[in-house]
């Protein structure tokens, strides 16, 4: 199976960085996980991703501050992001699908095929839109 995207995995819970690693690589994804919004930070300047999958509700720096200095950095700004958070609520989803404008908003817990479409129709399955 030829590499696909590089997916960075933003995430304060070591199970969840886990769960989605065993999720993407199956499917032929490469997978950089980080520990936190300010690694998450530095890690997208490292590798600089494809797609990023966001948590918002972290301790050191939330998903919304992660996302904002992403959009305010010219090289970076065209990362598409993925928020994947426990926050259910209908008018938070709103507020990042229409307001802050993320890629798509999943609700956890989620399935491994959610993950995948949302994961597809973002990307296109052809592979990565940008290099």
């Amino acid at each position: 199976m030829p590499d696909r995207a590089t997916i960075l995995c933003i995430e304060d819970e070591p199970e969840m960085i886990d769960l989605m690693r065993f999720i993407l690589e199956r499917e032929g994804y490469r997978f950089v996980g980080a520990h936190g919004g300010e690694e998450g930070l530095r890690r997208i300047r490292e590798n600089k991703p494809d797609l990023v999958l966001l948590d918002l509700m972290m301790p050191d720096l939330g998903g919304w501050e992660v996302y904002r200095r992403l959009q305010a950095d010219r090289a970076l700004e065209d990362i598409p992001v993925i928020v994947v958070t426990a926050k259910a609520d209908k008018i938070d989803k709103v507020l990042g699908l229409h307001i802050a404008q993320v890629a798509d908003y999943i609700v956890k817990p989620f399935g491994a095929q959610q993950l995948l479409e949302s994961i597809d129709r973002v990307l296109g399955e052809g592979g990565p839109e940008h290099t």
